[in-house]
């Protein structure tokens, strides 16, 4: 059975859900951070999952950049697989500004958290709710 990464789910907001992978924005205002993390048990890397979960998350990672580029009027957008510290297979999809408090350097450890108040959170998810297509499953507010 899936479980979603002790250290993920204390640091993140559930969004929703893409036919494959959980939606999670990271708990900092100070970027769109968003994590993909597909729900299959004990899977680490990418090559553990099987050839149509690779090219599932592939398609689900590409169409939140490219969405989230529009969105959020992103200079540049950052889509990346580390997993040092979760090890739990999940794709960090961060919209990056010039104007951004860690630019052009990572936003990893750079500056502490901002938390994001209700409002703002509601706000953004208005906003995805307009520009997510039909395949995705918002989560309960």
């Amino acid at each position: 059975m899936f479980v979603l990464d002790s250290r993920l789910k204390q640091d993140t907001v559930a969004v929703g859900d893409f036919p494959l992978s959980s939606l999670l924005l990271m708990n900092d205002s100070q970027y769109p951070w968003f994590i993909l993390v597909p729900r299959r048990e004990d899977v680490s890397e990418l090559f553990q999952l099987d050839p149509d979960d690779q090219q599932q998350l592939w398609r689900e990672a590409t169409q939140l950049a490219e969405t989230l580029k529009d969105t959020f009027c992103a200079d540049k957008m950052n889509v990346a697989n580390l997993g040092n510290v979760v090890s739990q297979l999940h794709v960090h999809v961060i919209v990056r500004r010039r104007s951004d408090a860690a630019w052009p350097g990572p936003v990893w450890g750079r500056h502490p958290a901002v938390p994001y108040n209700v409002e703002e959170l509601a706000r953004l998810r208005e906003k995805l709710r307009m520009a997510l297509g039909d395949e995705f499953r918002f989560a309960q507010e």
